[in-house]
């Protein structure tokens, strides 16, 4: 007996399926991303061009602010300053005596000659010196027979007091602790066992003997130290904290002659010392204030 074979296939089966029918079609998603990675091109390159107008605008601030910073600092740029004492001021900052930068020493120097060629009596007042260097180069630009005076306790800095914040608070426990570091690896000017000694030879060394150019290093705490007899025709104010930023400008003050600068090195790093300015400023009508690289107190 014969049998038939019957084979069914069934619509949809590998042997009949068609893959037009049944693979997705691509195509429209292709599109669809294409089209969104050339958009994000578009806005890349929008975002390419903000950066570079930004990098303008940025780069034009930093010159105006060079700028602006360079006047802040040559405060009398037509009074010129010796090679002599560049070269001194290269001197000290290579030794390590000061913690100012080369423009801020200059501009020391510069209010220095400017006292000169106005005729100002009276004395010049470093309150604050660490290793001398700041001292040593207004020495150098004042007249050797103008009487200078440098007050620091050449020891460790006195503490801070309640009226200084956070930001004295603990630069003062670094400093206790013996953490305190100085340029170059040297050691920090308050662990040194005699400073005074050191600071009197640095003014040697530099060509600015204290007995030759009417200089005197007093030591001891401002407070019991600053009691002046004379009057004053420039001050430099490196009191950190405080009650000695408000000691100096009380003892200093009333015998700044007509004309005369305090220049307050800690303003801008300190609170206590910028909250001891703001206060004295608030209180004396005669102040005339110039926010300066460093603050500057004149004597109207």
């Amino acid at each position: 007996m014969g049998y038939a074979h019957r084979v069914i296939l069934r619509k949809g089966t590998p042997e009949t399926a068609d893959a037009s029918t049944t693979a997705p079609d691509l195509r429209p998603r292709l599109k669809k991303l294409r089209n969104k990675v050339r958009k994000q091109e578009e806005q890349l390159a929008t975002l390419r061009g903000s950066i570079a107008n930004l990098r303008g605008t940025v780069d034009k601030q930093a010159r105006e602010l060079a700028l602006l910073r360079a006047a802040s600092l040559d405060i009398f740029p037509d009074i010129p300053v010796s090679a002599d004492v560049r070269d001194l001021v290269a001197a000290v900052r290579e030794e390590g005596l000061t913690f100012l930068e080369e423009m801020h020493l200059l501009a020391l120097v510069s209010c220095v000659l400017e006292m000169e060629q106005a005729g100002r009596e009276g004395m010049v007042i470093e309150a604050g010196t660490a290793r001398g260097g700041s001292a040593i180069v207004m020495a150098a630009a004042k007249a050797a027979g103008r009487p200078m005076y440098v007050y620091d306790v050449f020891d460790t800095i006195p503490p801070p007091t309640d009226a200084d914040s956070d930001d004295a608070q603990e630069r003062y426990r670094t400093i206790a602790e013996g953490r305190a570091m100085a340029r170059g690896g040297e050691t920090y000017y308050g662990y040194r066992d005699n400073l005074l000694g050191e600071v009197a030879d640095s003014f040697a060394r530099h060509g600015v003997a204290v007995e030759g150019h009417n200089v005197s290093l007093v030591q001891g705490l401002f407070e019991d130290t600053i009691n002046i007899d004379g009057p004053v025709a420039l001050a430099h104010v490196d009191g950190d904290w405080y009650a000695s930023t408000m000691t100096c400008l009380e003892r200093i003050w009333p015998h700044l002659v007509p004309g005369g600068r305090i220049m307050i090195d800690d303003y801008h790093m300190w609170s206590g010392c910028r909250t001891a300015v703001d206060e004295f400023v608030a209180t004396h009508s005669d102040v005339q204030l110039e926010m300066r690289a460093k603050v500057h107190l004149v004597r109207s």
